[in-house]
């Protein structure tokens, strides 16, 4: 007689919290994640919440998290809804003691991301911000073992940028007219601009490859003309387009950490130079291809830079559930590391603010 197989780790059991346009990434994601399992999904809008579960095979939704959190079928959230909403339904959950991957930016405010630092801990479950960069760029992981490593030396200097052009072209729709742009173009509409959007994913990619955080800084922001009386119906077109930091990181490394939306010539790009004493690394993102070279040793005096393969690291959603499961997974980004960028990110959104020491952060 054969005995059936022990299965030695249940499923973790998830709940996808709001099924909006980044809920699909995170459905198709888990569905690659051995030992992952999507129960359920939350989201008011019945008609797209019903077309999710669908689309993913989804058993229940929810029109509410208070009603998901009633049924308690589930050990860990996903939660992608707006940003505005990242705190309240992220508290809920912890004090339902679930462990929970949140969207970037973790919060709106440093306050707020914080408040949710703390509860995670105390709550003692696996928490995450879904820096995507991490993983979607392998070559990330390689600079900073190297920078770590002392591969460069002491780190000198340092520019990184995001670069996007959907407000000078129609690749991904006409922002003119559609409100799935728009809304990020206006303040009242819950938006702080570029510097909001991807701000965190280049401070992110940049002090995560230096390993360290600012120290001080300035930030220049500049929203630009793009309709007449900056307006388009009912949207005020008042959220910042460019931004630029001038930065002296807490190892002494000075730079610039730059991202616009209007960059002709790359949709969605970003680059990173480290510059030490003993040598140079780059990475780049540039259509969807992502690069390392490297200026070491003897090419410093010929400015040769070479490219060095590198292999494809876990994604976020894999080392999310093995943190859950016990496994060797790391829970890196964590809430502490989203809420000491969120610190960032609050003084650069005061245009003009003097530079000065800011809440150290997690490398």
């Amino acid at each position: 007689m054969t005995s059936s197989p022990v299965l030695l780790h249940p499923p973790v059991r998830l709940l996808i919290v709001g099924t909006g346009s980044m809920a699909k990434t995170h459905a198709e994601a888990f569905a690659l994640v051995d030992g992952a399992e999507i129960v359920g999904a939350v989201d008011p809008r019945q008609d797209v919440l019903d077309a999710f579960c669908a689309a993913h095979g989804i058993a229940r939704g929810f029109a509410t998290l208070d009603e998901a959190i009633l049924w308690n079928g589930f050990d860990a959230a996903s939660n992608v809804t707006p940003d505005a909403l990242h705190h309240a339904t992220t508290m809920q959950l912890l004090s339902a003691g679930k462990h929970v991957l949140c969207e970037k930016p973790l919060a709106t405010s440093y306050a707020e991301a914080r408040a949710m630092t703390e509860a995670a801990e105390a709550a003692g479950v696996v928490n995450m911000v879904n820096l995507s960069y991490r993983h979607v760029v392998p070559p990330l992981s390689r600079a900073a073992k190297m920078v770590a490593d002392g591969a460069i030396g002491s780190l000198r200097h340092f520019e990184a940028s995001y670069l996007q052009s959907w407000l000078t072209q129609p690749a991904w729709g006409d922002w003119r007219t559609e409100p799935r742009w728009l809304w990020r173009l206006s303040t009242a509409h819950g938006s702080k601009g570029v510097l909001g959007d991807v701000g965190i994913h280049i401070l992110d990619f940049a002090t995560f490859a230096a390993g360290s955080m600012p120290a001080e800084f300035s930030c220049r922001l500049r929203t630009f003309p793009k309709a007449p009386s900056d307006r388009i119906g009912e949207y005020a077109l008042d959220a910042n387009d460019s931004f630029v930091m001038h930065v002296e990181l807490e190892n002494g490394a000075v730079g610039t950490i730059s991202a616009t939306r209007f960059a002709p010539g790359h949709h969605n790009d970003l680059y990173l130079a480290l510059y030490g004493d003993q040598g140079g690394l780059k990475v780049t993102y540039e259509k969807g291809i992502s690069r390392l070279q490297a200026c070491l040793g003897a090419d410093m005096q010929t400015a040769t830079w070479r490219t060095i393969k590198v292999r494809p690291v876990a994604t976020i959603y894999h080392r999310f559930v093995a943190a859950i499961r016990g496994g060797a997974g790391s829970a890196e980004p964590s809430f502490a590391r989203g809420a000491a960028l969120q610190a960032v990110l609050d003084r650069a959104e005061t245009a003009g603010a003097p530079a000065g020491p800011i809440v150290r952060g997690v490398a």
